[in-house]
């Protein structure tokens, strides 16, 4: 019987989850969930002048928003310093790695030459094979690991392929530091075989580093995980993700009124397909989602398809699913106090009496609650720029003699103020836009909004009235 899988999900937190580490977090939850096995989850915070609670408060915000689970509490690198520098000291032992005094302008010295010669940039050995008598007083060593001098590591990618690495190239690399800390290239495998990690699933930046860890690996006599590392996500114009091309934090797609589970859907689809399939439940991704599925090519991030995903995810959900997103979006907006503030028990039945129309033409949340922003408005209300243009003096008459006629009405429905306000158009010889517009124009203050009956239905034949007549005074 094999061994359950585990991934594991490592950020750095020097900075908030961005997008394409949210996708990695992503891989690695979906593949251990494929296999009934575990994703654990690693802070790496050795970096102690660039980590901030802040940032691993974000990203622990950021992955349980998006809906991806960790199995285990999470492991701080930075309290595992001490099971770091005992395997490196492991290694000295089994001559398996070295004490190296070269000074700063020694190897800058080497370098020089190496760049000069043509030669790739390497430490030359020169501490590799000497006697530790020869070592220098008051120097405090590095220790490095000894690659083999020959022959070539080969990395078996679930994505890459089949990938070798000549042993001359990698490098006597530093495993630990003069002042007794771990470098990353050492820490990080220490940590993947304690966790007992068995897949590892990150960005194909981290290619060479597999073929350097696996030395590490190999010198403790250790089992090699399965790697698979996935393209890195490109902009639309094929270079890199960037700032430039919107590569924001998670928490910025979550203010801009994604809903989680849309995200999560593309996020899926950057690098990973089944068929021809576009819109996945999470049932389905976790069903089909495998490693080999993923593609070679850099995925290029689409902010129209996300739109559009957004749409259908908006669509498709409850209208009891929306208002509890809402409520989880609005600490993340700027005015989302006073949204929060003006949403009365009477602002939310209206709201939710609204949702179905609503929900049709919105593309993300900040959209449907500008549409819905009519709901919770207070009297009375100021129109903006447009709308003040449409609520001339003729307006203002024709928005008395409709009030006076709504008012008439025994019942409040879309259908009977649609028929009053047709019936006084054809009367007075109007177009129905020439009616329709002012009259949306006092209730909502704008000259867009959701079909004006809706908004009078929404609103109520009391609340109606008493905009319209506001206006028309």
């Amino acid at each position: 019987m094999s061994a359950p899988v585990v991934t594991r999900f490592a950020p750095s937190p020097t900075g908030f989850l961005h997008i394409g580490g949210a996708r990695t977090a992503l891989f690695n939850w979906l593949y251990a969930r494929h296999t009934g096995g575990r994703m654990l989850l690693r802070i790496e915070d050795t970096d102690k002048e660039r980590s901030t609670e802040a940032a691993i408060a974000a990203i622990l915000d950021g992955l349980t928003w998006l809906g991806i689970e960790w199995d285990d509490a999470p492991v701080f690198q930075s309290l595992r310093a001490d099971r770091h520098a005992e395997v490196a000291y492991a290694l000295l032992e089994s001559g398996q790695a070295y004490r190296c005094y070269a000074s700063a302008e020694e190897l800058t010295e080497m370098r020089e030459k190496a760049r000069a010669e043509g030669r790739p940039p390497l430490y030359d050995r020169r501490w590799r094979d000497r006697d530790p008598s020869e070592a220098p007083e008051g120097v405090d060593p590095v220790i490095r690991i000894k690659a083999p001098l020959d022959g070539e590591t080969v990395i078996d990618d679930h994505v890459q392929g089949r990938v070798s690495f000549a042993n001359k190239d990698l490098d006597d690399f530093i495993i630990m530091r003069s002042d007794g800390s771990p470098t990353y290239m050492h820490a990080v495998v220490v940590d993947d075989h304690d966790m007992e990690v068995s897949h590892i699933v990150r960005g194909d930046d981290h290619l060479t580093n597999a073929a350097r860890q696996t030395l590490i690996y190999k010198a403790m006599g250790w089992d090699v995980p399965s790697f698979a590392h996935i393209p890195l996500i490109h902009g639309p114009d094929g270079a890199k993700l960037s700032k430039r091309h919107g590569a924001l934090g998670v928490e910025a797609y979550r203010a801009m009124g994604y809903l989680p589970e849309a995200l999560r859907n593309y996020l899926v689809r950057l690098g990973w397909s089944h068929g021809d399939t576009e819109i996945f439940s999470t049932e389905e991704m976790i069903e089909w989602f495998d490693l080999d599925q993923i593609g070679r090519s850099p995925a290029r991030f689409d902010f129209a398809k996300l739109e559009n995903l957004s749409g259908h995810y908006i669509r498709s959900a409850s209208d009891e699913r929306l208002l509890q997103a809402i409520d989880d979006l609005l600490p993340h907006l700027e005015d989302g106090d006073a949204i929060a503030n003006a949403l009365t028990p009477d602002a939310r039945t209206r709201l939710t009496h609204a949702m179905p129309g609503l929900k049709e033409r919105a593309k993300t949340l900040l959209e449907l609650l500008d549409a819905a922003a009519y709901v919770w408005v207070t009297r009375p209300i100021t129109p903006d720029e447009k709308a003040g243009k449409v609520l001339d003096a003729d307006a203002r008459t024709h928005l008395k003699a409709i009030a006076d006629r709504l008012s008439e009405l025994a019942t409040w429905t879309a259908a009977d103020t649609e028929s009053v306000v047709r019936a006084y158009a054809e009367e007075t010889s109007l177009k129905l836009g020439k009616v329709a517009q002012p009259l949306r124009c006092a209730l909502t203050g704008r000259t867009t909004s959701p079909p004006v009956f809706d908004v009078l239905e929404t609103l109520g034949r009391e609340e109606s009235l008493a905009r319209i007549r506001d206006q028309a005074a």
